[in-house]
């Protein structure tokens, strides 16, 4: 009879958990929002008030100011008196008032092209012939800086595959690039990027903040790991085949000591627990996953869902300047206290999954609420989320690298592309001056923001 009722309280939990698995969505798990199946429930519509779509009433066009320059200009003179109807034949008195209207037309795009003649010179006093050479600034190829930037811009910024980018340069721009040419020419790029993505990893390894991801990626067909690394106005990027520790610390630098926003993911346990901040819209969703394991662990859903709801209204007047954080902080200490509470209570529930969640939560309590006491810390990991999604969305059109050249070149560009925006720095620019820099010999411009300390050689040789 005892072993009778063991199985059928196995059966039930069994039951359970796959009840939660069926269930399982990208409200309360990491399942993306495309994964939803038809069943699942509508997401939470963001707070858009009563307003439509579109500009608002006394938004200024962004093509309402008066152009940097006008090429053109055309005069139109009305054929009748919108008065008294009578014919304006004769020019009449033009007042100083009109009104003006610019139409942008692109012209027929025609590239400059450079002949260089190495002419062979011969010697009057030996009679001997010699062959000049190029000059430095000069490519040993077809293609100068700007082509090789547009190159990269089309198959990076604009994720165009290399067919695709070979037409855009060929029949658009009417350099003649085959799709060999454009792989050679990306991987110039990338050459030309090595060094200053190299400057910007050592920098963010030194940052007192930093946000840490990953996602998926796919290597020479093979299975391979995208990770980011989010640390103030710098973002670095970098592939690799495995999701274990060994990656992150090739991200992070094996001596970070700042402080470390990430989720749960055991590759970053390897951080000082009181040096990191677990992400509470992970946490989040594992509170939201109770919901479906049976009445006791919805109960404790519903309550570690009320007091994430207090925890988030609180943090959001400290980032609206509504509260200051020494109220934050006195307001915070009971939410604290009943957070653990309920996770500690969840330890003894009877559902294995939902015991087990809370345990492994309570490991790294010590990590939940450290942007109570740290200033100009989020509780959750949407840096590195962001700095991801266009990655997701290239990956989603070219379904990872076929070498470990096409790699570095998506790690690099990525990193470039990332922190130029968050710099508010012109991207195509960049990598004009970077290519211009490569045939002059001299260094690419730096990613750096221009008050950060200049990396030590010492650590760009380590």
């Amino acid at each position: 009879m005892q072993s009778l009722q063991q199985e059928l309280a196995a059966a039930r939990s069994r039951i359970i958990e796959l009840e939660a698995q069926l269930k399982s969505n990208s409200q309360n798990s990491s399942k993306p929002p495309s994964s939803d199946p038809p069943g699942a429930p509508p997401r939470p519509k963001g707070k858009r008030g009563k307003r439509k779509r579109g500009g608002q009433q006394g938004h200024q066009g962004h093509f309402c100011a008066v152009p940097d320059h006008v090429d053109r200009v055309h005069e139109h003179r009305a054929p009748r008196c919108e008065h008294c109807a009578a014919e304006l034949v004769a020019p009449g008195e033009v007042t100083e008032a009109y009104v003006s209207h610019y139409v942008y037309e692109l012209p027929e795009i025609q590239p400059i092209v450079h002949e260089h003649r190495c002419l062979e010179l011969r010697c009057p006093a030996c009679n001997g012939v010699t062959a000049s050479g190029l000059p430095q600034g000069v490519p040993k190829g077809h293609f100068d800086a700007s082509v090789q930037a547009m190159t990269g811009l089309l198959r990076g910024e604009l994720r165009q595959s290399v067919r695709q980018t070979s037409a855009v340069m060929t029949q658009v721009l009417h350099v003649p690039m085959s799709t060999g040419m454009v792989a050679k020419t990306q991987e110039q790029v990338s050459r030309v990027l090595a060094a200053p993505c190299e400057e910007a990893l050592h920098h963010a390894q030194a940052q007192e903040r930093a946000n840490a991801d990953e996602t998926s990626w796919r290597e020479d067909k093979k299975k391979a790991w995208l990770w980011v690394c989010v640390a103030g106005l710098v973002t670095v990027f970098l592939i690799h085949a495995s999701r274990g520790a060994k990656a992150a610390k090739a991200l992070l630098g094996e001596g970070f000591q700042g402080i470390l926003t990430t989720d749960r993911w055991a590759s970053y346990n390897w951080v000082e627990v009181t040096h990191r901040q677990l992400c509470w819209s992970h946490l989040k969703r594992d509170f939201k996953k109770f919901l479906d394991y049976g009445a006791e662990a919805k109960r404790l859903a519903e309550q570690l869902l009320c007091q994430t709801r207090r925890m988030f209204r609180l943090w959001h007047r400290v980032r609206d300047g509504t509260l200051s954080r020494k109220e934050f902080q006195l307001a915070m200490k009971p939410v604290r206290r009943r957070i653990e509470a309920l996770l500690e209570e969840g330890t003894a529930l009877s559902c294995a999954k939902v015991s087990g969640m809370c345990k492994e939560i309570l490991k790294l309590r010590q990590a939940l609420f450290t942007f109570i006491d740290m200033e100009h810390l989020d509780p959750t990991n949407n840096a590195a989320e962001r700095a991801l999604r266009f990655a997701v969305l290239w990956r989603k059109g070219c379904f990872g690298s076929d070498s470990a050249r096409g790699s570095r070149f998506v790690e690099r560009f990525l990193t470039v592309r990332a922190t130029l925006r968050s710099q508010q720095r012109d991207l195509y620019s960049y990598l004009k001056a970077a290519c211009t820099a490569s045939l002059q010999g001299v260094s690419a411009p730096s990613l750096l923001p221009a008050s950060a300390p200049s990396v030590p050689d010492v650590l760009l040789a380590a």
